[in-house]
């Protein structure tokens, strides 16, 4: 407070609405009965040392304590003693008056500290006035007695110290039970004063309710001799007080949360009633729109947006499947949904996408709002993820998951019974559930959520989806579709050096368009037949472009051909930046660069594929959506993985791999063209050979392709893992409901046009014998009256390991098998035994080894790392034989060798921690030795599991723990803190331990400008990201450890009463 006096303005806003009296509070009169003056109200003070303004008050039921500043002053001292004699004058003053002494000191009092509570809301008025720092002020009676005039010394209460807040909680116990009495003699007063409204902090709430209970102990004279006086409780509190802590109040914070507390509520009865009004901000506080703008630059909704969010079937939380062009802004709409789940309807929501790496950017992408607006934020892809998912007090969870760990979350939600509390699940890509054994994982997934929790909505999108038919009907959904494209996409087809545009309207579905003109020498038409240099070069450096080739090999060939020809004026554009991104490069990869970046990055040009590490794609990623990388040549799985638009968009040639383009594929390709706010126009230029036109013709003018289950087709990934699940999870535990619930699957609505030869009720029938066989499931012999059809199967302890534990179930006996074996003579001098039984089969199936590296490393093993080739049935001799190229008579499992391989590769890195070391030695590309850790990571993480579900395999599951973590991590111990925190991957957690921040709580509290200054080419948005995964990361631990001790400190339900003793003693 500036002694000079400082011109404080303060706005109070009046709500209207009517408040209903509560038996122990003062009832402040409805919003009808107020003056329109009330309802614009500012007040104006002038604030100079003790000195007030006077002003002459109605005494009144109830004012708001309406301050920015501390409402208790600038005293920071109990010891005050100008303040005790402040209170003792005004005590005195009301004692003058002997005939109305107790309702002056009671209004006095009591009007002190009065309040009227109703959802988090308190209502004070200006009494005497104590909260309005008013002044020498005449107080009048309006009883029908003699008026009695009081002038007060300079406000009491806003000079009370910070610590009396404390106070407020001492009198709580003594006093509830006084409120009543104290009602009924203020009630006659409620009707003729003004009431001022304003929001407070809860905690606020409780304290000035004590106080004004423990006021009302002054009732009548009879009591007089028993009453404490206001001095003596408060020098009581004070001398209490001096010793406990300072709590340091915000108030602008208070005031912000409390506005979006209200704004909650407000949205959430919205919602309840079914209301067309929406509220702030599609029934969401307004602080939602703030952040918006703040964090992603969304000022406003496109209009097919605000029509997709404002559907009767959205209102009605009914299941919907939507439909748009890629870069539509489909996100948004379903962020938007998830958000009014979490802050309005306080449930859980689960969000399914197809790639880690799409999980990790959406979690950096939304953990920000996850601390602004109260929810935590879960990621469950790779090896990260708990099951059950911790049971949360207050927050409410966003579980964000690949396709694998969606469905294992959902499992361990309904064995715990738990599923009620998932209120909304969001598919993005719901094409995917007719691809493969990750489509089956998938439509596993939605069926049991719809047989499970019909209170659960699903919300399905994606920007190729033909036979929606076949979906709504299996996710029992509504469908809403719109052509929506930000920026125009214009397509066209290069034949020759002729271009033409694709027109559906003209008669061969295109038209002539332009011819390329450009002067190409032999050499260049040599190696460059297509024209990509000219296509290219139309379009950077000022624009970006995208080419699809058809290979990996590819990629990187087509980089270095275009640089080669590119004009010298290209490495002066932003060559400084570009400067940068090869030194970053080298500093994420231990000094080492790959010799293609180097040649091309200086020309603005990069290939993007699997080959390249985490690393390396996403610095690589970053430069591109700066600019300061104009071109990328990359493969089909950019078109389905982060969102990086082009200008331009060449598709290379019509082929992924050796496999003719699909429909679904080129739609995906082309829509990366245009991006929003930046071009006003987008192309797409596929260029086909002479031989593939009337293919190519007929690509770009047939329908999408229709999405098919693939339940049946992939046997054990599929049906099988399916029914064991059920019976394990008793969903459905006999034939007849198996087929029921098989009925309303995916696989079901399609089964008239996938079952040609058997009938859905024969392949239940078989598949269920198959896995009995298997020793996995077994049938119930108790009851053998009962039919077939009603008999019930129960889940081996073999079956509920590979269930629990995910594995697929072509493995499970093979890897139980080997856990066995491993007991009996588990090597444990090295890591090679524990890493063979953590490599995966399906990858291992897949090795081919170079038998003379395979040799080289063999002869290097340690005599304990040869004892576990022996364990296994490897020798030294075989591998020789293989790498010689001679004959081999003794037969040897490919399967055993060929994991053994692998295991050789996942050892030598978690020895050396050095991708690119492993690589060179090994002869394998650095992006195919991480996806492999990748995957012994989550294998790792499936065998720990099945392990703690049988007891003989004991002694592997504290081995496991640790190392799934090594293998997730895989670097020095000290950067593993950095790593747990999404988006920080090995090379910037480098750079931060370098720079100071050696874990979570350095970065949690992180300033993300300092962090730019630290950290080379670090961008505000990742470093302010980097900031809130942290503060996520570090909320969600320290919430889990309350949890933890309120569990320890909590009375066991089943704790045996008084009343059970006595009964027991009798």
């Amino acid at each position: 407070m500036d002694e000079g006096g400082s011109r404080i303005r303060r706005r109070v806003s009046v709500r209207k609405r009517d408040r209903p009296s509560l038996a122990s509070d003062f009832a402040a009169p409805a919003a009808a009965e107020l003056t329109p003056g009330d309802e614009e109200e500012e007040e104006e003070e002038m604030v100079a040392g003790n000195r007030r303004r006077r002003k002459t008050v109605e005494v009144q039921p109830v004012e708001n304590n309406d301050s920015e500043e501390d409402m208790l002053g600038d005293y920071d001292s109990f010891a005050e003693n100008s303040f005790l004699a402040q209170v003792d004058d005004l005590e005195q003053q009301y004692m003058q008056v002997p005939e109305h002494r107790k309702h002056a000191s009671d209004l006095a009092t009591e009007d002190l500290y009065s309040e009227n509570i109703k959802h988090n809301k308190l209502s004070i008025t200006t009494v005497g006035s104590f909260t309005e720092l008013k002044t020498d002020e005449h107080i009048k009676n309006q009883c029908r007695h003699e008026d009695v005039s009081v002038e007060p010394e300079p406000d009491i209460l806003y000079d009370v110290p910070s610590s009396q807040v404390l106070y407020f909680e001492n009198l709580k116990s003594s006093s509830n039970d006084l409120g009543d009495h104290c009602t009924r003699e203020r009630d006659w007063n409620a009707s003729s004063h003004k009431t001022v409204n304003e929001e407070l902090p809860q905690n606020s709430i409780e304290h000035h309710q004590q106080i004004d209970d423990s006021s009302s102990k002054v009732k009548s004279s009879s009591e007089e001799n028993r009453r404490k006086s206001l001095k003596e409780h408060l020098k009581s509190a004070m001398t209490g007080n001096a010793k406990a802590q300072t709590p340091i109040f915000s108030r602008t914070k208070q005031l912000k949360e409390t506005l979006l507390s209200e704004e909650i509520n407000v949205a959430k009865k919205t919602i309840e009633s079914s209301s067309n009004d929406l509220g702030p901000f599609y029934s969401l506080p307004s602080k939602v729109r703030d952040l918006y703008v703040q964090f992603k630059g969304i000022e406003k909704l496109y209009e097919w947006q605000h029509t997709c969010l404002t559907l009767n079937s959205v209102q009605e939380r009914k299941n919907l499947i939507y439909s748009l062009p890629t870069s539509g802004g489909k996100t948004l709409v379903a962020e938007i949904l998830m958000l009014q789940e979490l802050l309005c309807r306080r449930r859980d929501v689960l969000m399914i996408l197809p790639y880690v790496a799409i999980v990790q950017e959406k979690i950096s992408g939304l953990s920000s709002f996850g601390i602004e607006l109260g929810f935590f934020v879960e990621e469950y892809a790779g090896s990260k993820g708990k099951f059950p998912p911790i049971k949360r007090r207050e927050k409410k969870s966003l579980y964000i998951a690949t396709i694998e760990k969606g469905h294992s979350l959902v499992n361990s939600l309904i064995e715990t019974g738990r599923i009620g509390s998932l209120g909304l699940v969001v598919v993005d890509e719901l094409h995917m559930i007719g691809e493969g054994s990750r489509g089956a994982i998938l439509e596993m997934t939605l069926a049991k959520i719809l047989y499970t929790s019909k209170a659960t909505q699903i919300i399905g999108m994606s920007a190729t989806l033909n036979n929606v038919e076949d979906l709504q009907e299996f996710l029992q959904a509504e469908y809403y579709t719109s052509q929506f494209r930000p920026v125009e996409l214009k397509e066209y087809l290069k034949i020759n050096d002729a271009i033409y545009e694709v027109d559906s309207k003209a008669e061969n579905s295109m038209t002539f368009s332009r011819l390329l003109g450009c002067q190409y020498s032999d050499t260049l038409k040599k190696m460059d037949p297509d024209h990509l240099v000219a296509l290219v070069t139309e379009v950077i450096p000022n624009y970006s472009c995208l080419v699809f080739c058809p290979t990996k090999k590819n990629c990187e060939n087509v980089a270095e051909m275009i640089c080669k020809f590119l004009s010298k004026e290209y490495l002066k554009h932003r060559e400084k930046e570009k400067h940068e991104v090869i030194k970053n490069l080298k500093n994420i990869s231990s000094g080492n660069l790959c010799p293609v970046l180097k040649r091309t990055i200086p020309f603005g040009v990069a290939y993007h594929h699997s080959g390249l590490t985490s690393d390396e794609r996403k610095l690589l990623e970053e430069a591109y959506s700066k600019g300061v990388l104009c071109l990328f040549t990359c493969t089909s799985t950019l078109a389905a993985g982060v969102n990086l638009p082009a200008r331009r968009v060449i598709l290379r040639a019509p082929y992924v791999a050796k496999e003719f383009l699909k429909r679904n594929q080129y739609k995906q390709m082309i829509g990366r063209a245009g991006r929003a706010g930046i071009d006003s126009i987008g192309e797409s230029i596929l260029i086909l050979q002479e031989k593939d036109k009337q293919q190519v013709l007929e690509l770009i003018s047939r329908p999408l392709e229709n999405c098919y289950s693939h339940l049946v087709q992939e046997f054990t990934k599929g049906i099988q893992t399916l029914f064991l699940s059920l019976i394990g999870l008793k969903i459905a535990t006999n034939l007849d409901d198996i087929y029921h619930f098989m009925c309303g699957t995916f696989f079901g609505v399609q089964q008239k046009i996938l079952l040609k030869e058997k009938s859905l009720w024969e392949i239940t029938v078989e598949s269920l014998k198959y896995l009995t066989e298997k020793g996995l499931l077994q049938k119930d012999t108790i009851d053998k009256s009962k039919e077939e059809i009603q008999c019930s199967f129960n889940i081996t302890k073999l079956g509920r390991a590979s269930f629990k534990g995910t594995i697929d179930l072509a493995y499970c006996d093979i890897l139980y098998g080997d856990l066995k074996k491993g007991l009996e003579g588990l090597v444990l001098e090295s890591l090679l035994h524990l890493i063979y039984l953590t490599t995966p089969y399906d990858m291992a199936s897949q090795c081919v080894p170079d038998w003379m590296i395979y040799f080289r490393q063999f002869s290097q093993l340690s005599p304990a790392e040869q004892n576990v080739a022996a364990l296994l049935g490897v020798s030294e001799n075989f591998i020789g034989k293989k790498a010689s190229g001679q004959a081999i008579k003794k037969k040897v499992d490919k399967d055993i060798v060929n994991r053994l391989y692998l295991s050789f590769v996942l050892y030598t890195l978690l020895k050396e921690t050095n991708i690119w070391s492993v690589s060179e030695k090994f002869n394998m590309p650095r992006g195919y030795i991480q996806s492999l850790l990748t995957g012994a990571a989550s294998f790792s993480s499936c065998v720990l599991h099945f392990c703690e579900e049988l007891d003989e395999f004991w002694v592997y599951r504290a081995l496991l723990v640790e190392l799934t973590k090594k293998l997730t991590y895989c670097v020095k111990a000290e950067l593993i803190p950095l790593m747990e925190v999404t988006g920080v991957l090995e090379g910037r957690a480098r750079q931060l331990y370098n720079a100071g921040y050696k874990s979570l709580m350095h970065l949690a509290n992180a300033n993300p400008e300092v962090l730019i200054r630290t950290i080379d080419h670090l961008s505000r948005r990742q470093a302010k990201q980097i900031v809130s995964s942290a503060k996520m990361l570090l909320h969600e631990k320290a919430e889990a450890l309350q949890e933890e001790v309120e569990e320890l400190l909590r009375l066991p339900s089943d704790f045996p009463s008084m009343e059970a003793s006595s009964t027991e003693k009798a």
